[in-house]
């Protein structure tokens, strides 16, 4: 009896032994991103099967957020992270300058549609965030078709854009606007009655709500809501709003590997079939955004975008935000 509990301890002790190696060699990988959870979820869930020896996981937030995060980390010595993905194109742009990105080219590189100009790998377009004039359905019977309608009667005192201190991807809306139709464009909105409100999703609720008839809105949020069943339209003037959402891998993250192996995953036919799924543009001319979202052909989009120079947008940030909120406190 004594030697049978001898074995089963030394076997048990084994097992053990053999389940905390397996454990100790799982590779990690952290990833901070503003993506949303639904999408991330998703693509966590695709990325895990295919690479069980991984352990993912996300910190999500705004990348405000996160690029303070980043900053306090770097502060004390060690970023956490392995991988960013955002839509706050600057950002990465200042990381570069900073040297903090690993230059990687994706797999699949050739398959891509690549908006970013001097592309070196540092970081990679994932999806095209699209942003339009979304109106209320059961308020507004004939669609705007072009950017200066949001100036005319039918929408006085009820347009809302987010305030761009707390989007990034206000910002950067704005930040293109003022570029391509002046500073006077948001001066005859402001006449109009125009309103700025707090974050991205919240003009979108209000339009769906009817305290605002319109907002520039960004493509995820609107068609989820119109998914779900609020009386929204989502249209795109002619010259649309375009704004890539880039993925980096962080310089000396020790799980590098791994991070080139999910970078690659979300660029992949899969991972960008579940990004178009979620009602935004994915880089691949080959995977489709379902027909009930209604968006534009990938190739049509990338044509149509108003260019961006992403240097002066990042070196003109404090003064874009602070003209635009002078000229809608006014």
């Amino acid at each position: 009896m004594r030697l049978i509990k001898l074995l089963t301890l030394c076997t048990v002790t084994v097992a053990l032994g053999v389940f905390s190696a397996a454990v100790s060699a799982q590779q990690k990988l952290y990833v901070y991103t503003s993506m949303k959870e639904s999408m991330i979820g998703d693509l966590k869930t695709g990325f895990v099967k295919k690479y069980p020896d991984i352990k993912l996981d996300f910190q999500s937030a705004g990348a405000g957020k996160l690029m303070a995060k980043i900053a306090a980390e770097r502060e004390s010595g060690k970023i956490l992270a392995d991988v960013l993905w955002t839509s706050e194109v600057p950002d990465f742009y200042q990381m570069k300058k900073q040297d903090l990105l690993l230059a990687y080219i994706p797999t699949e590189s050739k398959l891509l549609l690549n908006p970013l100009p001097d592309y070196d790998g540092s970081f990679t377009a994932v999806r095209l965030g699209t942003l339009g004039i979304a109106y209320n359905t059961r308020l507004i019977k004939e669609a705007p078709k072009v950017w200066a309608d949001m100036q005319k009667p039918a929408f006085k005192g009820a347009f809302g854009i987010a305030n761009p201190a707390l989007s990034g991807t206000a910002y950067m809306s704005v930040a293109v606007l003022s570029k391509a139709f002046g500073w006077s464009y948001f001066e005859a909105l402001r006449a109009n009655g125009a309103k700025m409100g707090k974050g991205s999703g919240q003009v979108v609720d209000d339009t769906a709500s009817g305290d605002l008839l319109a907002s520039l809105a960004v493509d995820y949020i609107t068609l989820d809501k119109i998914d779900k069943g609020a009386t929204l339209a989502l249209v795109y003037p002619p010259e649309m709003l375009v704004i890539p959402s880039p993925i980096a891998i962080i310089k000396n993250s020790p799980n590098t590997d791994a991070a080139k192996k999910f970078v690659d995953y979300v660029l992949s036919k899969e991972g960008q079939t579940v990004i178009a799924n979620e009602g935004t543009l994915p880089v691949r001319s080959d995977v489709k955004v379902p027909e009930r979202f209604k968006m534009p052909l990938v190739e049509d989009a990338v044509k149509r975008a108003m260019k961006i120079d992403y240097q002066a947008i990042m070196a003109e940030k404090e003064a874009t935000i602070k003209k635009f909120t002078d000229i809608m406190q006014k």
